[in-house]
């Protein structure tokens, strides 16, 4: 599994809104210039995370984006899945049933299987609250990721 430049800028985004909730809404502007992304990119993923309802928006001269829940209501995967679609180490563990003809002589699949196991495991149970406090403990107030 390899996350994409989407989904780490996604993680990023959503915890730029998180650190800097003050009640107002904040300008992809500001977050690209935080961030050093481009800004015409965080819109692509800020729409995405909008249509998602994982954000609120408000347009015109005060407008801008916040988060449309708490932190904690937040989970990596949820923001990965949104962004990446599957997170599975292989193709056969990316469907409910596996349907691979050598699941049952396949040796490897119980290896996969305890890979996505992990990796579910940490990024379901990691909350965007939780990467705010690894970040302030890690830079304070720099907010820059």
């Amino acid at each position: 599994m390899r996350i994409s430049t989407k989904g780490r800028y996604a993680l990023r985004l959503m915890l730029d809104l998180a650190l800097n909730d003050n009640g107002q809404y904040i300008k992809i502007k500001d977050i690209a210039a935080r961030q050093k992304i481009s800004d015409k990119y965080l819109e692509q993923i800020i729409t995405m995370l909008s249509r998602a309802g994982y954000v609120k928006s408000v347009r015109g001269a005060q407008g801008g984006y916040r988060l449309a829940k708490r932190p904690e209501q937040y989970t990596v995967g949820m923001i990965l899945r949104l962004t990446e679609g599957s997170l599975a180490p292989v193709a056969c563990l990316e469907d409910e049933e596996n349907e691979c003809t050598r699941a049952d002589c396949c040796a490897t699949l119980e290896l996969y299987k305890r890979l996505d196991e992990a990796i579910k495991s940490v990024i379901d149970n990691m909350t965007l609250e939780d990467l705010v406090e690894l970040q302030r403990q890690k830079n304070g107030n720099d907010y820059v990721i």
